[in-house]
């Protein structure tokens, strides 16, 4: 287990789920819009899980998922990120480049004992009879 789970597990208790609706013919535009995040978001105190582009299927919807350890957390990191001049740029260059059609924010709660549950070997995953 890498030495950052158990703390993950312990703290991040609340998950903002970004659904974006994207043009799919501006991918490159929006894999650099995240990109951008992925050094803004840490730096304003959110745990960045990631972000997620489309690769098989639907071709206009992508990802990005940051954790807090409590919506008081998350409130605290918006006002840093308002803050911040590349985050407010990054947003700017999204609005003038027009690749994001809709985003939509949903907040979740992590169910204990279903984070970082690593694969097991196939024997492992027979059947097991339930009580």
């Amino acid at each position: 287990m890498d030495s950052l789970q158990p703390t993950l597990l312990n703290a991040m208790l609340i998950t903002c789920f970004i659904r974006y609706e994207i043009d799919p013919f501006q991918r490159e535009a929006f894999r650099t819009y995240a990109e951008a995040w992925g050094r803004i978001i840490p730096r304003c105190g959110g745990h960045l899980v990631g972000y997620f582009l489309p690769s098989e299927g639907t071709n206009d919807e992508a990802w990005g998922l940051i954790a807090f350890d409590s919506l008081a957390a998350y409130e605290a990191y918006r006002a840093r990120l308002r803050a911040d001049s590349e985050g407010r740029a990054n947003f700017e260059w999204a609005q003038q480049q027009r690749f994001i059609v809709r985003e939509r924010r949903t907040f979740t709660e992590a169910v204990t004992g279903t984070l970082w549950r690593p694969a097991q070997p196939a024997a492992a995953n027979a059947p097991e009879a339930r009580p």
